[in-house]
């Protein structure tokens, strides 16, 4: 695998997946507002507040609002080699409850590369890189964007201008 000579340079924030993207999207009312960073090689950064909102069991993080953190963290890998990725497969361990308060600190890292399908690993911790709270493993699907969305973009949220934009060929 090579890096994308207009892959976002290390150290810089990465573009959101759209603005109304659950996970990253700045427009996303209750999303989760994660801010990712591109590392070296092929490495993702993020850190994500686990707000009272987000409890499942009582002051822990619910699991589903963790592993979709994991799903747009791991799918911003990819964009570090060329073009979009979706998820076909997500994998995650619960290592240990994550309390509500604390920030989780997201690595992810694209293992490799066979075809179209994209390998991921994802690791989450709470300031110490070497004691995990959880961790993940995706593989996801490198797609045309503009075409894999296309029947869907009507039922969107998103402005006409960004949907004009996204109908461009």
């Amino acid at each position: 695998m090579k890096r994308h000579p207009k892959a976002v340079p290390p150290g810089e924030r990465m573009r959101m997946h759209n603005p109304l993207c659950y996970g990253c999207g700045e427009e996303a009312p209750q999303g989760l507002h994660l801010e990712m960073y591109a590392g070296e090689d092929f490495v993702v950064h993020a850190r994500m507040a686990v707000e009272a909102r987000f409890e499942g069991g009582p002051g822990v993080v619910h699991g589903g609002v963790l592993s979709t953190a994991f799903d747009d963290v791991m799918a911003m890998a990819p964009l570090l080699i060329g073009p979009s990725a979706v998820t076909v497969h997500l994998e995650v361990d619960y290592l240990r409850p994550i309390p509500i308060g604390s920030t989780l600190e997201f690595t992810a890292t694209l293992l490799g590369r066979q075809r179209r399908k994209l390998y991921t690993e994802g690791l989450a911790h709470i300031g110490d890189p070497d004691a995990p709270v959880a961790m993940a493993h995706g593989i996801f699907v490198s797609v045309d964007a503009r075409e894999h969305f296309a029947d869907h973009l009507e039922k969107s949220q998103l402005s006409d201008e960004y949907k004009q934009r996204m109908s461009r060929p």
